[in-house]
Formats: C-alpha cells, structure tokens, sequence
C-alpha cells in the first residue's frame, strides 16, 4: 500500500507540471501583463510609466520563462512561471492581484462551499441508489417505464430552470427560504436548504437511469442467478449481491465529485449568492486574477489526483478480488 501511494504521488507531480504550464501559457496567450495592468487600474487611458509601477509592484514585471539579464538558476527563478506558478507546488498561493492573501480565502470560503456540497455528494448518492433500486425491482412494470420517463424529463431540464423555479416557487411565492445569501453557525441552515434541494433534483435524472443500468447489468450474471436458485428472497439478492457489486462504477463516478466538496458549484454559488470557492473563481475569471485563478485550477487539480487515489483504495474495501501493488 506504502509503495503504491508513493508510486501514485510521484506520477502525479508531472500532470501537476503540465496543469500549471498549461493553465499558465492559455492565460498569457489571452492576456499580456500590460492588460492585466490596464484592467485592475480601471482605466482605458493610463500612462505607460503608471503601467510598470503597477507591474512591478505585482510581480509581473518579469520575463515568462528565462531570464537574460541574470545568470545560472537565477535565469530560470526570476521569471513569471517559476515565481507565479511552481510556488503552488509548496502550497504558497500568494496574494491576488487585488492585494487578498488567497490561502485566507480558500480557508474562509471552503466551509461555504462544504456545508452544500457535502450533504449534496451523500444526499445524491443515496436517492440515486433508492430510484434506481426501485426501478430495477420492479423492472419491466410501469412503476419502472414511469420511473425511467421521469429521469428521461428531469435530466433533459437546464439546472438553470431547477434554480430560478426553486428561488421563484420556495422563495418568492411561498417565502419558505431566502433567494440567496449565507449566514454562519445555524442560521446558515435556511440559506443552504434550497440549493442542497436543488442540487439533487437537478442530478437525479442522469444519476437514477445510470445506476439502473448498473444494477440490471449486475442482476443478469451468473452469480445472481445462482443466488436466487439457493432460494435467496429477492430483497437479499439485491442489497446483499447486486448493490455490493454495483459499488465499483459507482466509486468510479463518485471520484468526479470530491473536487466539489471543496470548490464548489460555479453555478449554484453564484446564482444562490453562497461566498465559497466556487462564487469565487466566477469572480476571478470575471476580473482576469491570474493568481486567483492559478491556485483554484491547482488545487482542483490535487483534489481529483486524491479522489483518484481514493477510489482505488475503495476499490480494495469493496472488492477483496482487487490487490493494490
């Protein structure tokens, strides 16, 4: 286990690498630093003196990649990339390009972004595995063709309309919750409802005809028939035997989540007025913070690296068949 973690850790610092060359080159092809320049001071006119000031003051002064004016290592530390980007790699995320210490950000903005993506994640997981559960139990009925044209019309609905519903119906009209905002400590309960609510609706469609299928692939192999021929109940024969080994593809889809457990929903946050990491990056992309920008799509970045990591351990857990070496 030691030996695969560390093999695990070792692949992962050169996709890191690419992540950060990448995000780097794709931001500087779009934006120079002068325009970086122009677009914080807010002004269309500003003198090219005012420009370098604001460069230097903000570290993008520097050449991108290789230095000329100095010599050895220095050619390659004094640059924007090693500067800018390789600090990430020691966790130093810096301070944005409004001043903001970003590490501060992540820790007040994190707890926003958990307190509706973790119920969101477990809430999911269970009412897809209870519709899609239902479904294949009653396979082949019309509880199970009305189930399936439900997920057909709850998945061909744009979340957007789950959210402006929602805020219209439960907000406006019946004036159960707030539209949006965010409180601390328990009054942070009544802000979160709505978009936890939303949030699992909106999947429920994909989720609940994915898991189906899952099950009723698993329902047809030789293993389950050989169950029910023992005399198992078909109850047993479904939690005991199908859900079990459903579990791998569904750890597997799970594994795309984790990052959202810490950054956030881009479009629920937003729309619903949360302060967390997703609300966040919208608001770096809008105002071209590199630095921002950068640290949110690196630590996106380590999180699906660790849900990757995870899932084959799970995958252990789950299947005693699977040895990690």
């Amino acid at each position: 286990m030691i030996k695969y973690l560390f093999r695990r850790v070792t692949y992962s610092l050169p996709i890191l690498f690419g992540i950060n060359l990448i995000t780097f080159i794709l931001f500087f092809m779009v934006n120079t630093p002068d325009d970086i320049a122009r677009m914080h001071l807010g002004q269309k006119h500003v003198e090219q003196q005012v420009i370098e000031d604001w460069k230097t003051a903000h570290g993008y002064d520097l050449p991108l990649f290789y230095n000329e004016q100095k010599t050895g290592i220095q050619k390659i530390q004094t640059t924007l990339f090693f500067q800018k980007s390789m600090k990430l790699f020691t966790f130093d995320f810096g301070v944005s390009d409004s001043g903001r210490d970003i590490s501060e950000d992540i820790t007040y903005r994190m707890w926003p972004s958990l307190s509706i993506a973790f119920p969101v994640l477990l809430l999911d997981i269970v009412a897809n595995i209870i519709v899609a559960m239902a479904m294949a139990f009653f396979r082949g009925t019309y509880l199970d063709l009305t189930g399936v044209v439900l997920c057909i019309i709850l998945m061909s609905i744009s979340s957007l309309f789950y959210i402006i519903g929602g805020q219209y119906l439960f907000g406006k009209l019946l004036r159960l919750v707030p539209i949006s905002g965010y409180d601390g400590g328990f009054e942070a309960l009544k802000f979160v409802i709505l978009p936890i609510t939303v949030a699992v609706l909106s999947g429920l469609g994909a989720g609940g005809r994915w898991y189906r299928t899952l099950f009723l692939e698993e329902m047809h192999k030789d293993y389950v028939k050989t169950a029910r021929a023992k005399g198992l109940s078909e109850q047993k024969v479904m939690f005991k035997h199908v859900l079990k080994n459903a579990m791998l593809p569904i750890l597997t889809g799970i594994v795309v989540l984790i990052p959202s457990l810490f950054m956030g929903s881009l479009i629920l946050e937003s729309f619903f007025g949360v302060p967390g990491l997703g609300s966040y990056t919208i608001d770096a992309i809008q105002q071209q913070d590199f630095a921002i920008v950068r640290a949110m799509v690196f630590l996106g970045s380590i999180l699906y690296i660790v849900g990757l990591v995870l899932t084959d351990i799970s995958y252990m857990v789950v299947d005693p068949r699977v040895r990690l070496s």
